[in-house]
């Protein structure tokens, strides 16, 4: 059969395709390797592919579905961000520090993703550490927008969404720190969300920052996106984090008939934070989500003004939070315990100095000596103790505005894709594409960011929908009545053709 338009088909599709035996696993699998082996070069989205292990997952499945034990994601290829262990394979975070470092177990997230009979494609490009915004950090070079050569892919999960976007992988997980998974999703035209905190298990994800870090999904849809998250989340005793919670099957949720077929978004009333709405947003951005939010109340749903007045204040506390959390996560990677050790030193000291000089990059090593600083004896209260206190002004400014709205929407980002070294001496101008993203992360809420539109210059804008704790269905299906009404995210970068 000719296979060419399966690799942009839906995960419905492909799961009808799988079962009715109109393509196996192994051909399916050889198709988006191919398409990687082809069209890599020019994103760099992956750090490493092992076509064996991949065809033997596979044939795997293969087994599976022929046994009629198949799940939803039996035999459906996916990407892993590489902050991700997988049992025997590099687990690199894009760092020189961890670039021969080969995972001995699977994280929950790759384990149950496993469980369910995905086939892993191989481990996607990212920031160094998780830490920054366009995955320019990367010791393995950046990843390339795929609407734009020449442009960043967000970050920092920018290799997933860049993977998703051109179609060397039908779905991928990401994490998100402060907007990771949501804001790569806005700049590379894919649908991506951040769940609940504690609602996807941490173990055996490379740490950043524990109170924010949570796992993501991405999707060329909020239909792919919740058969994946579905998949990702569950109880798991070894994080301390991790909820136990009934599983919800969020593609069902979507499947089922609204009431009204007209106005299926009849009983939503969706937020508009006076402060996300301000100066700030570039017009070809304000001009798709105000189209996108005009499509929201064409499909039933109210719209009304509310405030969140301790939003300005996120970006400051997210960022000492992270970087004094990023210290301490860090510190393991010393050369004796973990991670690359320098080739030659003079002492211990020596050796640690030198280990974790030439094994983090400049951004990592910035984040460090900030964190440690803020945690330092006489600025612990000054700086940390002040974020976490900002950090419960803006969560409260949240629960009282979902007192007046179901979700809130704003902008993904008051940006699109910028070019490739274009902050690279202005950390904090590339800190501030953050604002939108980063007060969900301080709260622990659920958030997803879809294709909206398109600005000038032809690079996707994202809007972003933020919920309410445990909320994810919501979301997801009012992403997917959009959707379902507009073709945004049926459009795709000329790479991916």
């Amino acid at each position: 059969m000719n296979n060419a338009p399966l690799f942009d088909a839906p995960i419905a599709v492909l799961r009808h395709a799988l079962d009715t035996k109109a393509i196996s696993s192994v051909e399916l699998a050889t198709l988006f390797l191919d398409r990687i082996e082809a069209l890599d070069s020019a994103l760099n989205a992956f750090i490493t592919v092992e076509r064996e292990r991949t065809l033997a997952e596979a044939r795997a499945a293969d087994a599976r579905i022929a046994r009629r034990e198949s799940g939803p994601l039996t035999g459906i290829p996916l990407a892993h961000k590489d902050v991700f262990c997988a049992e025997g394979m590099l687990a690199t975070c894009a760092s020189k520090m961890l670039s021969n470092f080969t995972s001995p177990y699977d994280a929950h997230v790759v384990a149950l993703l496993k469980k369910a009979g995905a086939v892993n494609l191989g481990k996607t490009n990212m920031d160094e550490f998780a830490m920054g915004s366009s995955s320019e950090t990367s010791y393995f070079g950046p990843v390339v927008n795929p609407w734009k050569p020449g442009h960043v892919s967000g970050g920092s999960s920018g290799g997933s969404a860049a993977a998703v976007a051109a179609r060397l992988a039908p779905i991928a997980t990401g994490t998100d720190t402060g907007g990771s998974v949501r804001q790569p999703a806005s700049f590379c035209g894919v649908t991506g969300i951040k769940p609940t905190y504690g609602l996807v298990s941490r173990y055996g994800l490379i740490a950043y920052a524990s109170s924010l870090d949570q796992g993501g999904a991405f999707g060329a849809s909020a239909e792919d996106c919740a058969s994946l998250l579905a998949a990702m989340t569950g109880f798991d005793a070894r994080d301390s984090t991790s909820l136990d919670r009934p599983a919800e099957d969020y593609a069902a949720a979507l499947a089922a008939a609204p009431v009204d077929a007209a106005r299926p978004l009849a009983n939503l009333t969706i937020g508009l934070p006076r402060e996300f709405f301000g100066d700030g947003m570039s017009g070809d951005i304000r001009a798709a989500v105000d189209a996108a939010l005009a499509q929201y109340r064409a499909l039933g749903a109210t719209t009304r003004e509310v405030d969140l007045p301790n939003a300005r204040l996120a970006i400051p506390a997210y960022y000492v939070i992270a970087m004094a959390e990023a210290s301490s996560n860090l510190s393991r990677f010393d050369g004796v315990r973990y991670g690359r050790r320098a080739a030659e030193f003079t002492d211990l000291a020596d050796m640690y100095r030198k280990s974790r000089g030439e094994g983090f990059g400049a951004e990592v090593q910035r984040r460090i000596l900030i964190g440690t600083y803020v945690l330092s004896h006489g600025y612990y209260d000054a700086y940390y103790l002040q974020a976490q206190k900002l950090r419960r002004l803006i969560a409260g400014d949240f629960r009282r505005a979902f007192g007046a709205c179901d979700l809130i929407a704003s902008p993904t980002s008051p940006v699109t894709a910028w070019p490739l070294g274009a902050m690279r001496n202005d950390p904090v101008q590339m800190y501030l594409a953050d604002i939108y993203t980063t007060p969900v992360n301080l709260a622990g809420l659920p958030g997803i960011s879809h294709p909206c539109g398109f600005d000038a210059s032809g690079l996707p804008v994202g809007l972003q929908l933020i919920g309410d704790y445990f909320s994810e269905t919501r979301l997801l299906t009012a992403a997917h009545r959009f959707q379902q009404a507009t073709d945004w995210h049926l459009r795709r970068p000329a790479l991916a053709a």
